[in-house]
């Protein structure tokens, strides 16, 4: 069932329902950067353990979750956002959304109160593919390519379900397989 929607910055990269890889299965990864030179991206609705003041000592009072981005660079905090009018130098990826920026900034609008989880969500590590890998996997069906990306869908507080969301969203030419039994023995 071939994508065929062109992977490119600010669109969704849903995996097949079948993938058995458990950094992905059942992923709606958000794409940040896609170039000859790889592409790169964060998973929307695998959150952590973590709310942010676990992974940032300085905001210990901070009760923001914090999601696994991809097994890459686990080590890392990134953040999208959707307020280019509070956290100023992010980089538009898509209409109304915005990847890092100021973190002084983050902080400081943290600290005041004045950010909540309706405009910014944080990932620890990200996905990556060398150049060439993405586009390989999306020949072989691993990834449905969406362009039905907006800050609602970003900032969704029903990750349980917002696989089958998405892919419900494509339309009837996908909207079966968001029925598909996550495990294909129990079908």
């Amino acid at each position: 069932m071939l994508s065929s929607i062109e992977a490119a910055a600010g669109r969704l990269l849903i995996s097949e329902p079948f993938m058995m890889d458990p950094n992905f299965k059942r992923s709606v990864i958000l794409l940040t950067e896609y170039s000859d030179a790889g592409a790169m991206g964060f998973i929307l609705n695998h959150p952590s353990e973590f709310l942010l003041g676990d992974v940032l000592p300085e905001l210990s009072y901070a009760e923001m979750p914090v999601f696994i981005g991809g097994p890459v660079g686990n080590n890392t905090l990134h953040f999208i956002h959707c307020i280019p009018d509070k956290i100023n130098d992010g980089i538009e990826i898509g209409e109304g959304l915005y990847w890092g920026g100021d973190y002084d900034v983050v902080k400081q609008l943290i600290s005041s109160y004045q950010l909540n989880d309706n405009e910014i969500r944080f990932f620890i590590g990200y996905s990556g593919w060398v150049p060439q890998q993405l586009d390989d996997e999306i020949r072989e069906d691993s990834w449905i390519v969406a362009t039905n990306v907006t800050p609602e869908t970003i900032f969704n507080h029903n990750e349980e379900n917002l696989w089958r969301q998405v892919v419900i969203s494509l339309g009837q030419r996908y909207a079966h397989i968001a029925n598909f039994p996550e495990n294909p023995t129990l079908n």
